[in-house]
């Protein structure tokens, strides 16, 4: 996901707060760089986006307590290879891991290491691959073992508000009908919708234009249409939507540290449905 701020009023990438903030030019509102993808380009794209999902599945029936997080990474590593296809992550802008696995108030980012999976923890899991050249991603967010009611809640409601916001893609709508979408499902229930990340174009590159907030204004926005290819991807915090980096310049964390979560897909946009790419 790309980290905007604002200037003028208008939201923009934030090059300079940390490895992790990408560098994506498009702006919210009217992006120049928005590619229609070809025929070959979108078989492609749903190859990529087979493995991603292909991934998930094996991680989220093997993810229990005892295991690290390394652990996960060398089974996606593993599978990714076995399918054909290429991590997206692994060298991206210097990230040294094939996937993102981030825990409890971790939003995004987290690097996989020998921290131990405890019983009631909450992982995201953010998996890319590449085939042909071009870019699948998706994330999941995973309980470990017994978890409590809340989290349950966090994780029903942040994968709800990832389909409220899929609901409203098709031919002619607006970004700010997406956002508003997620942002309405997500505040009415009380948690805190994450807005210095936001979702992405994607396609032969892994976060193209436009940039795609999980919070808007309705009829505001860039118009989508036919063709694109782009990754929605909520992110809900229990308490504040304020976030900090940590030390390892890549790691997002809940500013007051609550429980967060995180769901995305990759999806085409056409005239009727959105086509999502992520699923088996």
């Amino acid at each position: 996901m790309v980290r905007p701020k604002t200037e003028n009023g208008v939201w923009q990438v934030d090059m300079n707060k940390g490895k992790g903030s990408l560098q994506v030019t498009g702006l919210i509102g009217g992006s120049s760089g928005v590619s229609v993808k070809s025929a070959d380009e979108l078989n492609s794209m749903r190859e990529a986006g087979k493995v991603v999902a292909s991934v998930i599945a094996l991680l989220t029936n093997l993810v229990q307590p005892g295991m690290k997080t390394l652990n996960l990474d060398e089974l996606a590593a593993k599978e990714i290879k076995q399918l054909g296809a290429k991590p997206a992550f692994l060298g991206y802008r210097g990230f040294p891991a094939t996937i993102c696995t981030s825990i409890n108030e971790e939003i995004v980012h987290g690097i996989p290491s020998d921290r131990v999976l405890l019983e009631g923890d909450l992982v995201k899991v953010d998996v890319g691959a590449i085939v042909d050249g071009l870019y699948g991603d998706a994330a999941v967010t995973l309980g470990v073992g017994a978890i409590s009611p809340e989290a349950q809640e966090l994780i029903n409601t942040t994968r709800e508000s990832l389909n409220a916001g899929i609901m409203v893609v098709t031919s002619g709508v607006k970004l700010g009908d997406v956002g508003s979408a997620i942002q309405h499902y997500a505040e009415s229930r009380g948690y805190g919708v994450v807005r210095e990340y936001v979702g992405h174009g994607i396609g032969r590159a892994l976060h193209e234009d436009p940039q795609i907030p999980n919070y808007g204004v309705s009829g505001k926005g860039f118009t989508l249409k036919s063709g694109m290819a782009i990754a929605i991807e909520p992110m809900l915090n229990v308490g504040t939507w304020r976030t900090k980096v940590l030390e390892d310049q890549w790691t997002v964390i809940s500013e007051d540290r609550s429980l967060s979560a995180h769901f995305e897909h990759s999806m085409i946009v056409t005239d009727g449905n959105a086509e999502i790419l992520t699923v088996l």
